[in-house]
């Protein structure tokens, strides 16, 4: 039986949270899913292989940093990202749009798309709705993400709403752009992002656009960019709803192990955020009572494992105490140990949440878990 392109299935709810499988061509995605980032076609300090060991079902690659180096054709020239990178499951790839808005000084926005000088050696590059959609072509992603304007959400309603209906028309660009390469689009998937910072009808009007569009998922944008846990929180109360209950629902660059509680307590599917490989080479480590930094002193004689429950080597074969030395050593096992752990633990939790909500009793686990979280 030949795999689906994408197909989308919902186990079981409690509440809003939902337990479901996402199947495609290489491989299913056990939602609530966590990606982690392979910002350059690489988990920062992880081999492809111990990645899926975390329990990984699917990757997030970067476009705008891949396209910059080492370039969308030539990763294409090598037989794509997958072949590349020697990861042979899903690969989601953003769209350019929020490094584009984030990472460059240089820019100019336009109905067209973006003019920016890139951050490595200054050179000067266009990037439209249908340029995005080459990129992530070549690539040879299996869920392509719509190019969209990523605004503060602190900045004035008007400037918001602007951006917003600009990434809606943009949001159209993308689908014609995505559908006008047959081969790709036959076994790929595109996901569309709504926006609209924290008004609610902003994001109701989101919401229609992109559904008049049509996507085979959703994903909500335009959050965890400085506003809070609280302001986020709010608007995930009503922008998860606003999207087809049948299509995944992505919320995107989140977060900390708390903030996926309470997004998947709020009904959405997918994250993807650096903070576990990002807080890894910087000497964190979450565990189900809360982060630990290992580069504090009170750790330099602790012969206790960073996390009892987690089934890591970082946790399993050495001691915090061994664990502190590295970072404060400057060691890059330090750097792998953690990331591996923390990548696990992330796995762990979204697991955890799977059969919490299985088993009818999500409620009682976000509450355990904040609890001892804190």
């Amino acid at each position: 039986m030949t795999a689906p392109r994408f197909a989308f299935s919902i186990h079981a709810t409690d509440g809003k949270a939902r337990t479901g499988t996402i199947a495609m061509r290489r491989g299913e995605i056990r939602t609530p899913a966590f990606m982690p980032v392979g910002t350059a076609a690489t988990v920062k300090a992880m081999k492809p292989e111990s990645v899926r060991q975390t329990g990984a079902d699917i990757l997030l690659g970067n476009t705008y940093h891949l396209m910059l180096r080492p370039g969308a054709e030539r990763v294409a020239r090598l037989g794509g990202l997958h072949r590349f990178m020697n990861w042979d499951r899903p690969i989601l790839t953003d769209s350019g749009g929020y490094q584009v808005m984030s990472l460059s000084d240089l820019r100019k926005i336009t109905e067209e798309g973006v003019t920016f000088k890139s951050h490595l050696d200054g050179s000067k590059h266009l990037i439209t709705p249908e340029r995005s959609m080459e990129i992530q072509r070549l690539l040879g992603s299996d869920i392509v993400m719509a190019f969209d304007e990523c605004p503060r959400a602190d900045a004035p309603r008007e400037v918001i709403e602007k951006s917003m209906q600009m990434s809606m028309r943009w949001a159209a660009r993308s689908r014609a752009g995505f559908d006008s390469g047959e081969e790709h689009a036959s076994h790929a998937a595109l996901f569309g992002i709504q926006q609209g910072a924290l008004d609610e009808a902003l994001r109701r009007e989101s919401a229609q656009a992109l559904q008049e569009i049509g996507f085979d998922g959703y994903a909500i944008g335009g959050l965890a960019v400085g506003e809070g846990q609280e302001a986020m929180f709010a608007t995930l109360d009503f922008a998860p709803g606003m999207l087809p209950a049948d299509k995944p629902r992505y919320l995107m660059g989140v977060g900390k192990p708390d903030d996926l509680v309470g997004a998947v307590e709020r009904g959405v599917d997918m994250f993807d955020c650096v903070l576990p490989s990002r807080s890894g080479r910087n000497g964190q480590g979450f565990t189900w009572h809360g982060p630990v930094n290992l580069r504090n002193a009170r750790h330099a004689e602790d012969t206790a494992p960073l996390d009892e429950r987690c089934p890591c080597d970082a946790c399993t074969k050495y001691s915090r105490a061994y664990l502190h030395h590295l970072h404060k050593s400057g060691e890059i096992l330090g750097a792998m140990l953690l990331t591996e752990h923390n990548l696990t633990f992330y796995q762990q939790l979204m697991a955890a949440m799977r059969e919490a909500i299985a088993e009818g009793r999500f409620a009682a686990f976000a509450a355990s878990f904040r609890r001892d979280y804190a």
